[in-house]
């Protein structure tokens, strides 16, 4: 990849009548490279490819990480390709959720720019994914086998960020696996039956430790919450309600 600048003077240099060796030469742009560039100066240059944060100095986006991380634990998986040392994130999105699949590839593209998100369908989802060899050093809770399978622990420097941007993280668990839902519950009385409606949140995830880390994080932001079961968290409080409605909401 070569930013916009290079490929500006390189082509710049060869209308001056340099010829491509020269312009090789002062640019260092590979000859084939240059050569493209001069039969079709009109057609824009390749987004560059940011480099990996954890390897490079380059900043990141806490919150949109921290939200991509929530996505990854509940429905994201990273795979090895068949090329050497590149890996594929993988979120499944369901299709009855547009936005969050709008959502998923935007904080894709935040987190390292210039990569090319891609979205496969599937039957009743949308993949959105990404290719990179360094996905292991962005989640490094990637390992063989399912997640609920293995001890998943966060990095320092990620529950660094987690502590920083909790709603962003909360909100990226619920967007993958949890839900707000209306619940009605059946009360007798003397005089009769009466229906009651309240809204809740759900989070259900089999890994006990993804669980955990996502009751922690409520804990540290006050919300109350509520084992259901092995692998279902409630929300049902009024005033913890409310405050998750402040920054997730209905899906959408």
């Amino acid at each position: 990849m070569h930013d916009p600048t290079t490929r500006k003077l390189a082509l710049r240099l060869m209308s001056s009548g340099l010829t491509i060796a020269e312009v090789h030469r002062q640019t260092g742009v590979p000859q084939s490279t240059l050569g493209y560039w001069r039969k079709h100066p009109e057609r824009p240059a390749a987004p560059v490819r940011a480099p990996c944060p954890r390897c490079h100095d380059r900043e990141l986006d806490q919150k949109q990480y921290t939200y991509l991380l929530g996505l990854y634990l509940g429905d994201g998986h990273i795979v090895r390709t068949h090329r050497q040392g590149v890996y594929r994130l993988e979120i499944a999105c369901a299709d009855v959720w547009p936005g969050l699949i709008d959502r998923a590839a935007e904080a894709i593209s935040d987190v390292m720019p210039g990569h090319k998100v891609g979205r496969r369908q599937t039957r009743g989802c949308a993949i959105v994914g990404f290719y990179s060899s360094h996905l292991p050093c962005l989640f490094p809770q990637h390992g063989p086998g399912r997640k609920h399978e293995r001890r998943i622990a966060l990095a320092a420097w990620q529950q660094e960020l987690v502590d920083e941007h909790p709603e962003d993280f909360v909100r990226g668990l619920i967007h993958s696996d949890g839900c707000r839902s209306i619940n009605r519950v059946r009360r007798s009385f003397n005089g009769g039956e009466r229906w009651y409606e309240y809204p809740r949140y759900n989070f259900t995830n089999v890994s006990l430790d993804i669980q955990r880390l996502f009751t922690d994080t409520l804990d540290r932001l006050g919300i109350a919450w509520t084992q259901m079961n092995r692998k279902n968290i409630s929300v049902a409080r009024r005033e913890a309600v409310a405050r998750l409605d402040e920054f997730v909401g209905p899906k959408y």
